[in-house]
Protein backbone atom coordinates (compact mmCIF):
# COMPACT_ATOMS: atom_id res chain seq x y z
CA UNK A 1 0.00 0.00 0.00
CA UNK A 2 0.93 3.67 -1.12
CA UNK A 3 1.83 5.56 1.70
CA UNK A 4 0.63 9.48 1.26
CA UNK A 5 3.98 10.69 -0.05
CA UNK A 6 3.84 7.95 -2.83
CA UNK A 7 -0.09 7.92 -3.90
CA UNK A 8 -1.28 9.74 -6.54
CA UNK A 9 -4.83 9.94 -7.44
CA UNK A 10 -6.48 9.58 -11.06
CA UNK A 11 -9.02 7.70 -13.35
CA UNK A 12 -11.25 7.60 -9.75
CA UNK A 13 -8.34 4.92 -8.06
CA UNK A 14 -5.07 5.63 -5.99
CA UNK A 15 -1.91 4.83 -7.76
CA UNK A 16 1.84 4.24 -6.35
CA UNK A 17 3.05 7.87 -8.39
CA UNK A 18 5.60 5.17 -10.24
CA UNK A 19 2.60 3.11 -11.48
CA UNK A 20 0.82 5.43 -13.27
CA UNK A 21 1.79 5.01 -16.92
CA UNK A 22 0.66 5.04 -20.41
CA UNK A 23 -0.61 1.87 -21.14
CA UNK A 24 1.02 1.98 -24.82
CA UNK A 25 4.50 3.11 -24.08
CA UNK A 26 5.32 2.80 -20.40
CA UNK A 27 5.96 6.58 -19.61
CA UNK A 28 5.10 7.82 -15.78
CA UNK A 29 2.21 10.18 -16.04
CA UNK A 30 1.01 12.95 -13.98
CA UNK A 31 -2.54 12.71 -13.09
CA UNK A 32 -4.96 14.49 -14.43
CA UNK A 33 -2.59 15.54 -17.00
CA UNK A 34 -2.82 12.21 -19.17
CA UNK A 35 -5.99 10.60 -21.57
CA UNK A 36 -7.88 7.69 -21.10
CA UNK A 37 -9.81 5.06 -22.45
CA UNK A 38 -11.77 2.30 -20.82
CA UNK A 39 -10.24 3.38 -17.76
CA UNK A 40 -6.30 2.88 -18.70
CA UNK A 41 -4.04 6.20 -18.75
CA UNK A 42 -2.27 7.08 -21.85
CA UNK A 43 0.07 9.97 -23.19
CA UNK A 44 -1.99 12.39 -24.97
CA UNK A 45 0.55 12.08 -27.55
CA UNK A 46 1.70 10.42 -29.36
CA UNK A 47 0.01 7.42 -27.68
CA UNK A 48 -3.77 8.35 -27.56
CA UNK A 49 -4.03 10.47 -30.58
CA UNK A 50 -2.65 7.29 -32.21
CA UNK A 51 -4.45 4.09 -31.07
CA UNK A 52 -7.96 6.63 -30.77
CA UNK A 53 -7.62 9.72 -32.39
CA UNK A 54 -8.87 10.59 -36.24
CA UNK A 55 -6.72 8.83 -38.59
CA UNK A 56 -4.42 10.49 -41.70
CA UNK A 57 -1.65 13.22 -41.59
CA UNK A 58 -1.77 16.15 -39.45
CA UNK A 59 -5.15 15.84 -38.65
CA UNK A 60 -4.27 14.31 -34.74
CA UNK A 61 -3.58 10.91 -36.28
CA UNK A 62 -0.47 8.50 -35.77
CA UNK A 63 1.13 10.98 -38.72
CA UNK A 64 0.84 13.75 -36.95
CA UNK A 65 3.61 12.94 -33.84
CA UNK A 66 7.43 11.57 -34.51
CA UNK A 67 6.72 8.88 -32.32
CA UNK A 68 9.53 5.97 -31.08
CA UNK A 69 7.30 2.70 -31.07
CA UNK A 70 8.02 0.92 -27.40
CA UNK A 71 10.55 -1.85 -27.97
CA UNK A 72 8.48 -5.39 -25.81
CA UNK A 73 10.90 -8.71 -25.80
CA UNK A 74 8.21 -10.03 -28.02
CA UNK A 75 8.99 -7.63 -31.16
CA UNK A 76 11.84 -6.19 -32.76
CA UNK A 77 12.00 -2.17 -33.12
CA UNK A 78 9.74 -0.51 -35.30
CA UNK A 79 10.42 2.91 -37.20
CA UNK A 80 7.95 5.13 -37.96
CA UNK A 81 8.51 7.46 -41.06
CA UNK A 82 7.12 10.69 -39.85
CA UNK A 83 10.21 13.02 -42.16
CA UNK A 84 8.02 14.87 -44.76
CA UNK A 85 9.35 14.12 -48.54
CA UNK A 86 12.33 17.21 -49.85
CA UNK A 87 9.59 17.93 -52.55
CA UNK A 88 6.38 18.72 -50.00
CA UNK A 89 5.97 21.66 -49.18
CA UNK A 90 4.38 21.68 -45.26
CA UNK A 91 2.14 25.01 -44.12
CA UNK A 92 3.57 26.99 -40.75
CA UNK A 93 1.72 27.04 -38.51
CA UNK A 94 1.03 28.11 -35.03
CA UNK A 95 0.74 26.22 -31.24
CA UNK A 96 -2.74 24.34 -31.26
CA UNK A 97 -3.88 24.13 -27.41
CA UNK A 98 -4.61 20.28 -27.77
CA UNK A 99 -6.80 20.25 -24.51
CA UNK A 100 -9.01 22.75 -25.23
CA UNK A 101 -10.55 20.54 -27.87
CA UNK A 102 -13.54 17.88 -28.26
CA UNK A 103 -10.88 14.67 -27.92
CA UNK A 104 -9.13 15.05 -30.90
CA UNK A 105 -12.03 16.27 -33.68
CA UNK A 106 -10.43 19.44 -34.02
CA UNK A 107 -13.32 21.45 -32.83
CA UNK A 108 -13.40 23.18 -29.55
CA UNK A 109 -15.99 22.41 -26.50
CA UNK A 110 -17.90 25.15 -26.30
CA UNK A 111 -19.57 25.74 -22.92
CA UNK A 112 -23.33 26.00 -23.88
CA UNK A 113 -24.27 28.82 -20.78
CA UNK A 114 -21.67 31.25 -21.37
CA UNK A 115 -20.40 30.35 -25.33
CA UNK A 116 -16.02 29.70 -24.14
CA UNK A 117 -13.98 27.54 -24.71
CA UNK A 118 -13.93 24.54 -22.03
CA UNK A 119 -10.62 23.45 -21.46
CA UNK A 120 -9.85 19.95 -19.84
CA UNK A 121 -9.17 20.83 -16.78
CA UNK A 122 -11.97 22.91 -16.14
CA UNK A 123 -14.87 20.63 -17.50
CA UNK A 124 -17.78 18.95 -16.36
CA UNK A 125 -20.35 16.43 -19.04
CA UNK A 126 -23.76 16.46 -18.47
CA UNK A 127 -26.86 16.47 -21.09
CA UNK A 128 -24.02 15.31 -23.81
CA UNK A 129 -22.18 18.94 -23.54
CA UNK A 130 -19.08 19.76 -22.03
CA UNK A 131 -19.91 22.53 -19.18
CA UNK A 132 -17.35 24.61 -16.93
CA UNK A 133 -18.50 24.17 -13.40
CA UNK A 134 -20.27 27.15 -12.18
CA UNK A 135 -21.93 27.59 -15.66
CA UNK A 136 -23.97 24.13 -15.17
CA UNK A 137 -26.73 25.75 -12.76
CA UNK A 138 -30.36 25.65 -12.90
CA UNK A 139 -32.17 27.45 -15.31
CA UNK A 140 -34.65 28.31 -13.24
CA UNK A 141 -33.03 29.52 -9.69
CA UNK A 142 -28.88 29.52 -11.02
CA UNK A 143 -28.36 26.98 -8.40
CA UNK A 144 -25.10 24.99 -8.88
CA UNK A 145 -25.81 21.55 -10.24
CA UNK A 146 -23.51 18.21 -10.20
CA UNK A 147 -23.09 16.31 -13.29
CA UNK A 148 -26.05 14.04 -13.83
CA UNK A 149 -27.98 14.69 -10.95
CA UNK A 150 -30.62 17.25 -11.98
CA UNK A 151 -33.51 17.20 -14.54
CA UNK A 152 -33.39 18.21 -18.03
CA UNK A 153 -36.15 19.93 -20.54
CA UNK A 154 -35.27 21.26 -23.79
CA UNK A 155 -31.67 20.61 -23.01
CA UNK A 156 -31.67 23.09 -19.86
CA UNK A 157 -30.46 21.56 -16.36
CA UNK A 158 -32.84 21.95 -13.99
CA UNK A 159 -33.07 21.30 -10.18
CA UNK A 160 -35.52 18.29 -9.59
CA UNK A 161 -37.42 20.20 -6.66
CA UNK A 162 -38.67 22.49 -7.07
CA UNK A 163 -37.46 24.30 -9.94
CA UNK A 164 -38.60 20.99 -12.41
CA UNK A 165 -41.38 20.08 -10.67
CA UNK A 166 -42.84 23.69 -10.37
CA UNK A 167 -42.24 24.49 -14.25
CA UNK A 168 -42.68 20.86 -15.98
CA UNK A 169 -44.59 18.72 -13.70
CA UNK A 170 -48.52 17.67 -13.44
CA UNK A 171 -50.36 20.97 -13.40
CA UNK A 172 -53.63 19.91 -11.83
CA UNK A 173 -54.10 21.01 -7.72
CA UNK A 174 -56.94 19.68 -5.61
CA UNK A 175 -58.33 23.32 -6.17
CA UNK A 176 -58.16 23.56 -9.78
CA UNK A 177 -59.95 20.26 -9.95
CA UNK A 178 -62.82 21.54 -7.70
CA UNK A 179 -63.41 24.15 -9.79
CA UNK A 180 -63.47 22.26 -13.16
CA UNK A 181 -66.20 20.19 -11.25
CA UNK A 182 -68.07 23.16 -10.08
CA UNK A 183 -68.37 24.57 -13.62
CA UNK A 184 -68.71 21.36 -15.30
CA UNK A 185 -71.75 20.54 -12.92
CA UNK A 186 -73.30 23.95 -13.31
CA UNK A 187 -72.71 24.41 -17.46
CA UNK A 188 -75.03 20.67 -17.40
CA UNK A 189 -77.61 21.50 -14.72
CA UNK A 190 -78.02 24.58 -17.03
CA UNK A 191 -79.39 22.19 -19.52
CA UNK A 192 -80.77 19.23 -17.54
Amino acid sequence: EATSSEKVTSLGKDWHKFCLKCERCNKTLNPGGHAEHDGKPYCHKPCYAALYGPKGVNIGGAGSYVYDAPVSEDTAPVAMETKPKAEEKKATRGPVKAASFSSFSGQPNICPRCNKTVYFAEKVSSLGKDWHRPCLRCERCSKTLAPGSHAEHDGQPYCHKPCYAVLFGPKVSTLMFQLSNYIYDNKISKYV
